[in-house]
């Protein structure tokens, strides 16, 4: 999935306005997939995947099961899913310990962590806008 990122067709970027950096990354007139505002997102993309760092985000080394446990209603298959893409994206090491069974932690890096004002700042953006919402659009599809 592709979005306008941070500047707008036909605007320039203007250095010290709010969501518009001075970088030359920001002055794309097409979505491409080296914009950072991509890469957060394709990190973060899928259902489910912000509550895994969510619960990542609380502790510090976590088993599959105790994931598992975290999260009831996530099946097993889109835990995998999501600790596979989360890792690939840099944002959790997974650790496994020889063995019989082998254990397999997972942990998020120094950069996964830095996800926890992101996700603060989407919950912020959110709960502010639900409350901006008129009654009569919040109950149609």
């Amino acid at each position: 999935m592709t979005h306008r990122t941070v500047s707008q067709a036909g605007q320039g970027v203007r250095a010290g306005r709010p969501g518009l950096p001075d970088d030359p990354r920001a002055r794309v007139t097409a979505p491409s997939p080296g914009c950072p505002v991509e890469v957060t997102l394709a990190a973060l993309r899928g259902r489910w995947t912000t509550l895994v760092v969510r619960e990542l985000l609380a502790g510090d080394v976590y088993a599959y099961s105790e994931l598992a446990a975290a999260l009831p209603e996530l099946s097993d298959k889109v835990l995998a899913e999501r600790l596979a893409q989360l890792t690939a994206a840099g944002v959790v090491r997974r650790t496994r310990t020889p063995g019989w069974p082998p254990a397999v932690t997972y942990r998020l890096t120094p950069h996964g962590r830095e996800l926890g004002p992101v996700l603060q700042a989407l919950w912020d953006w959110g709960a502010a806008a639900a409350l901006d919402v008129p009654e009569e659009e919040a109950d149609t599809p």
